[in-house]
């Protein structure tokens, strides 16, 4: 099942890519993550969770274990010691995601799966990831 939850969607607890991180992660823990997808690695995952001082090991060892809905995440992020829920850092949280660009190299390779032109005018992230979750939903509908 491809992951549909945008990086650009926030939970209750206000934190981009958080219900994304959750979703993919669920899906491994019952083997029905497509491959290509990854549940927590580097990348996004890394940078919410390690914002938030979370360690990423333990929550993805939470989500696989324990199998929690989005708001059992939550509950689960907000009881961990050490964790910054302060609105300050949840903003700087939430800029890496919104600012994170893709490398040329990733860019380049969504753009020619899904076809539009390398012209330099789309590199951000959240959008990039979008569009080739759609193109691999409409591939998988379609075929």
């Amino acid at each position: 099942m491809i992951p549909l939850i945008s990086s650009g969607t926030a939970g209750p607890l206000g934190v981009l890519h958080l219900p994304r991180l959750w979703l993919k992660t669920l899906l491994s823990a019952v083997d029905q993550l497509p491959p290509g997808y990854k549940d927590i690695r580097v990348g996004f995952d890394f940078m919410v969770l390690e914002g938030l001082k979370i360690d990423p090991d333990a929550a993805r060892s939470f989500i696989v274990n324990e199998r929690p809905s989005y708001l059992g995440f939550e509950a689960w992020i907000k009881a961990q010691p050490g964790v910054d829920l302060t609105p300050a850092n949840i903003a700087e949280v939430n800029a890496v995601v919104t600012t994170r660009e893709k490398s040329d190299r990733a860019r380049a390779e969504i753009l020619a799966t899904i076809g539009l032109p390398d012209d330099g005018t789309i590199k951000d992230s959240i959008l990039l990831n979008a569009l080739d979750d759609w193109h691999a939903v409409h591939a998988e509908l379609t075929s």
